[in-house]
């Protein structure tokens, strides 16, 4: 049977006594109104809506954390799947919690047809992407493509975004880059646009490190040095193993790449990159290998405006002297 709160007085006379202060001022509250055709809008009516819909509101709140927190206890569940649980539970006590408050305050849903269909028709138009960011999210969820705790990187890892996922919202996935700036990212833009998950199956990534020789080094003691800088770094994995290679014959220098595992990208590539160099400019001053610097030859062809000009610098110098 439907629970249908009656508002007026006689039901304040019948619970706390006709003659009850509280039956009074109910009584005095509900005939400060006014009626719009056959419904009584009164004091007391307004205070009664208010009361339901804050519990309804506090009540919905308070199963949301439950759930939250229910869904975080168990351990059999990965983030990703932690958090689609909750989701769904949270929507779930929201619509019942709606559905519970029309019940309690009497309305009639079917005197709501034509504003459900322009409510429809504003869903349509206005908060198609609302709605839309709200599917992607829980599709984003069930298929684990991006959970928390992943390290993504949209649009590159220098002129994009990279960091690491903290949350997966109603409209948006927070991501928290190295220097704490959190970036929101419509759902939306994850499921259309091309996205680097660096931990979506595994953790460990490589990464590469330019380093340049002056070509009047010996090169075999250069690489032997290049390995060793890099197996000294704390965060380099040692299997698999740093890698050297030659990348070309620059204009000024043999450039090589040092190719690095680390299996925390969660905590940046800058500092590893910097930690290898620094251990590999002191092996190179030690051993005497020569960092390149950009060199030039110039040919001066020989004219008349070139000898004029050496004439008049010649002229200049013996009269200084």
């Amino acid at each position: 049977m439907a629970v249908q709160l009656d508002i007026h007085a006689p039901v304040a006379a019948q619970l706390f006594g006709p003659a009850s202060p509280v039956t009074h001022v109910i009584d005095t509250l509900d005939r400060i109104g006014f009626d719009v055709g056959h419904t009584r809008v009164s004091v007391w009516g307004a205070i009664v809506v208010i009361v339901v819909v804050g519990g309804v509101l506090l009540a919905a709140q308070l199963g949301s954390k439950i759930a939250t927190r229910v869904f975080g206890k168990i351990t059999q569940l990965d983030p990703g799947q932690q958090v689609l649980g909750e989701k769904l539970v949270s929507i779930g006590v929201w619509v019942v919690a709606f559905l519970v408050g029309i019940d309690i305050l009497g309305i009639d849903l079917t005197a709501l047809t034509v504003f459900s269909g322009a409510f429809g028709l504003a869903v349509g138009f206005g908060l198609q992407k609302t709605f839309g960011n709200l599917i992607a999210g829980i599709i984003l969820l069930m298929d684990r493509s991006i959970k928390p705790g992943d390290v993504i990187a949209i649009g590159g890892d220098v002129n994009g975004t990279f960091g690491q996922v903290k949350k997966i919202g109603i409209r948006a996935v927070s991501v928290t880059t190295r220097d704490q700036r959190e970036y929101l990212i419509p759902n939306e833009n994850l499921m259309t646009n091309q996205v680097e998950n660096w931990s979506y199956s595994s953790k460990n990534v490589r990464f590469q490190i330019p380093v340049g020789v002056a070509y009047s080094a010996d090169m075999d003691l250069a690489e032997s040095l290049m390995l060793k800088a890099a197996r000294e770094s704390k965060r380099v994995l040692k299997v698999p193993s740093p890698t050297v290679w030659m990348h070309k014959y620059g204009d000024s220098s043999v450039n090589f790449v040092i190719h690095c595992w680390i299996n925390d990208p969660e905590e940046g590539l800058g500092n590893v990159r910097s930690d290898v160099l620094k251990r590999l400019w002191k092996l190179f001053a030690e051993h005497e290998i020569e960092l390149p610097f950009p060199q030039r030859d110039l040919n001066l062809r020989d004219n008349e405006q070139f000898r004029a000009l050496i004439e008049a610098i010649g002229q200049r110098s013996s009269q200084a002297e």
